[in-house]
């Protein structure tokens, strides 16, 4: 069960501002400004605002820890202060924290790296290995909780977020613990990171216009844009959250991975893998394609994302997928890397939550090949009750969660 939500974004920094600015269909993308990017091709991307990490961590320890983990504790704390969990009441050794990231602490390895170019071995930081090192923000988030359950961090690239929450929710169904942090979180908007992921040409170059870069789905598609950020939830055993009296979100009802074994890069042809993986999360939730009302699409804006992922949901649901609410909430987001499965199943917990689509903003120009219900420009009051989250990444991982609405029935 989801039962806690906790997000950092560049459209909120909580779940309830996150998904305000998702239902009002508002950008958080822009130029970037923690460094300066005007030698870069691509000089924009999707930061977060104002975060502080001192409600979360003390001085010390913030100047110990790179900024996908500051981000990962605060998601963290969040997800518990919502769940309104009394964690002196958990057993401890029940307790688990899986947290993914694509890539760790870029940002801290950048600096560090300049320091040895510019001051030489001995100047390098006692902290720097344990700041970068992709595991600490699972690490961290359990030393910070008290969580002495399983504990690791998925890194599968844009998958590694959906990938953590999916075994979290495996580790629960199996009996091994009875609460889980699960998600990913990343904060990968560096020069290193950036130069590297434009000269792949991966990304959309539209510096004239930010905000209308991304583009899910839409004719004029270039390109991803780079966002940052964490999203976690905090999972349940049924027993475990009607016990204490929780709240309940969702279900978590169904996981599905697989890989293209393909291409480092490109998705296999006709979105084969993401196919596979959407039919295993409905077969183990044992749903029916017709069952489904909502796909939160890994949508990247991409020429190639895009189109076979509709390939792919068109192989999986057949006819059912005309009538089937496709969006994609990197059109206002940004694309978050590692976390993106962790943010986007939190789109999903509150869309059946709320009976609201999140919209894919940006949609102008109609693809032929991409010719689904994608929730154009605008939210939708539509009653979900199973939703399912899709998260492909390089390598060709590929994630569908499935979750669906809790009856007491």
């Amino acid at each position: 069960m989801v039962t806690g939500l906790g997000a950092i974004t560049p459209v909120g920094n909580d779940h309830k501002s996150f998904w305000a600015s998702l239902v009002e269909g508002r950008s958080g993308i822009a130029t970037i400004t923690r460094f300066d990017p005007s030698g870069f091709n691509v000089r924009f991307a999707g930061e977060v605002k104002g975060f502080d990490p001192s409600p979360y961590l003390d001085a010390k320890e913030i100047r110990k820890t790179d900024r996908f983990v500051q981000f990962g504790i605060a998601a963290a704390k969040m997800a518990v202060a919502d769940s309104r969990l009394d964690l002196s009441k958990v057993d401890p050794y029940r307790f688990g924290v899986y947290v993914g990231s694509g890539i760790g602490g870029m940002e801290t390895f950048e600096r560090q790296a300049a320091i040895l170019r510019e001051k030489g071995p001995d100047r390098i930081s006692p902290h720097f290995i344990p700041m970068m090192i992709v595991n600490m923000a699972s690490g961290q988030i359990s030393i910070e909780l008290g969580a002495k359950g399983p504990n690791f961090a998925q890194v599968s690239a844009c998958a590694s977020g959906a990938h953590a929450v999916g075994e979290a929710f495996k580790a629960i169904q199996r009996g091994d613990c009875d609460v889980m942090i699960a998600g990913g979180s990343e904060a990968s908007i560096t020069p290193m990171a950036i130069a590297g992921f434009s000269s792949m040409r991966a990304l959309s170059a539209r510096n004239d216009a930010p905000e209308r870069a991304s583009r899910p789905f839409d004719a004029d598609r270039d390109g991803f844009v780079m966002g940052e950020g964490a999203g976690l939830v905090l999972l349940e055993s049924l027993e475990h959250a009607e016990k204490r009296g929780g709240t309940i979100y969702c279900e978590m009802a169904g996981y599905g991975t697989t890989a293209d074994a393909y291409h480092v890069t490109a998705p296999a042809p006709q979105g084969e893998g993401a196919a596979r993986a959407m039919e295993m999360a409905l077969q183990d939730a044992g749903l029916a394609p017709g069952e489904i009302d909502y796909i939160n699409a890994h949508g990247t804006s991409t020429p190639m994302n895009d189109k076979f992922e509709t390939m792919a949901i068109k192989t999986v649901f057949n006819h059912h997928a005309k009538k089937l609410a496709v969006s994609s909430t990197k059109s206002m987001t940004g694309h978050l890397l590692g976390a993106a499965g962790g943010v986007e199943i939190i789109a999903c917990a509150l869309a059946i939550k709320e009976s609201t689509l999140p919209p894919t903003v940006n949609y102008e120009t109609p693809d032929p090949e991409c010719d689904l219900d994608y929730v154009p420009n605008r939210a939708r009051r539509q009653e979900v009750r199973a939703a399912i989250s899709n998260s492909l990444g390089f390598g060709g991982h590929n994630v569908a969660l499935l979750v669906r609405k809790y009856s007491t029935q």
